[in-house]
């Protein structure tokens, strides 16, 4: 078998692309064809007959939980404020524990009350990896384009470097590197093994003038791999993380008002039609055009 070859199972779909119950949402990911998923704590939390019943639902859908996310605006903060974030992380590691996940997603801090000082940043993620080391979870910390400080993964990848503990590793989201226009060279200083989660996805414009249109368009305006306009910058990604050596998950992290109005299997047929152009075509290495997926999509519905 060519090892160049990508499996359909590295990919996965995130809960926040859906509408509807989890119970629904677990079903239409699991029919179209996907074996993981990105859970969203309020998906969970917000479960009618309460997180018990939220685990249970997830653990009999026989997905495996790709990561659980997310904590915001931990890292930083001093005094109550510090307090207070500890104890959300610890709930929130309680909850990753429960369903499964190997993963907790946390993202770099926005807040004003937050230092600057990295060495202050790499305290405080290295005190979060110790409280998630006893019940085996990884940390994957991810560089958001608004963060205060840290707001590109070269820059993530420092903070972790600094903070040097084995369970703390990257998360690298396409949507925030395209964003604040990073270079893909700076992925060949990152160790592969330290890279925990690869989030996917695009939007549909050229590029993002603004913060403020930076966190519309990330909240509202995303769209699946191959849909939008930067599939050849996709497709060069996933294509450098393979030659880097990352054979971890990849979850369709994609944010859009409109696919909340559309039935669940339409949404999760079109995120399979994009793992498939992703992973039988990319990791291939036979990159197609960009709109080439568009006109898989229009023949297959003939």
């Amino acid at each position: 078998m060519n090892p160049l070859i990508g499996n359909l199972s590295d990919f996965g779909m995130d809960t926040i692309s859906l509408a509807g119950t989890l119970e629904a949402k677990l079903k239409a990911i699991k029919a179209a064809g996907f074996d993981q998923l990105m859970l969203n704590a309020r998906d969970v939390v917000g479960h009618p007959q309460g997180l018990d019943a939220a685990i249970q639902a997830v653990k009999q859908s026989g997905l495996r939980v790709t990561g659980f996310q997310v904590l915001r605006d931990f890292e930083g903060l001093s005094g109550h404020l510090h307090d207070y974030k500890i104890d959300i992380a610890k709930s929130m590691l309680e909850m990753c524990a429960a369903l499964g996940s190997k993963v907790l997603l946390v993202c770099s801090s926005t807040s004003t009350h937050a230092t600057e000082n990295v060495d202050d940043l790499a305290k405080d993620l290295r005190k979060l990896a110790m409280l998630a080391i006893p019940k085996g979870i990884k940390i994957a910390y991810e560089g958001l384009s608004w963060g205060r400080t840290i707001n590109e993964f070269a820059q993530a990848w420092d903070v972790i470097e600094i903070a040097d503990m084995p369970n703390l590793g990257i998360g690298i989201d396409s949507f925030h590197i395209l964003a604040t226009k990073s270079s893909l060279d700076n992925l060949e200083m990152i160790d592969p093994e330290k890279i925990f989660l690869v989030q996917l996805a695009d939007f549909m414009w050229q590029e993002i003038r603004s913060v403020e249109e930076r966190i519309t368009t990330a909240r509202h305006f995303r769209v699946f791999p191959g849909e939008g306009v930067h599939s050849e910058f996709l497709a060069d990604l996933v294509s450098r993380l393979y030659k880097l050596g990352y054979r971890g998950d990849y979850s369709f992290e994609v944010f859009n008002d409109d696919y909340q109005q559309l039935p669940l299997d339409t949404v999760a047929t079109r995120a399979m039609r994009c793992a498939q152009w992703l992973g039988e075509d990319v990791l291939k290495r036979s990159v197609p055009l960009p709109n080439k997926i568009r006109l898989r999509s229009a023949q297959s519905a003939h």
